[in-house]
């Protein structure tokens, strides 16, 4: 049987590893609040954006899709992503 003080520790450590470190972005023109530490393709996920139909400029620079996995997100970055809508 665990001890109470044992329990409380368990508990705190837990809470510390649910919580993220957020950073600060500005995505197409407006400041967010986001995870700490992801690429550019989780960025997107978290957006709920839907990566088939979006192109991203990240300070001012195009990225390329082959590039997403491995391209971080780092606080005070500025994203423009354009949605492509389709229609007829």
């Amino acid at each position: 049987m665990r001890g109470k003080t044992e329990c409380q520790t368990g508990a705190r450590a837990g809470a510390a590893m649910q919580q993220t470190e957020q950073i600060e972005i500005v995505v197409n023109g407006q400041a967010r609040r986001v995870p700490g530490g992801l690429n550019l393709a989780d960025l997107l996920g978290f957006l709920g954006l839907v990566p088939d139909r979006v192109a991203v400029e990240l300070d001012r620079a195009i990225v390329r899709r082959p590039e997403w996995l491995v391209t971080r997100i780092t606080p005070g970055a500025r994203l423009e992503i354009v949605q492509f809508v389709g229609g007829g």
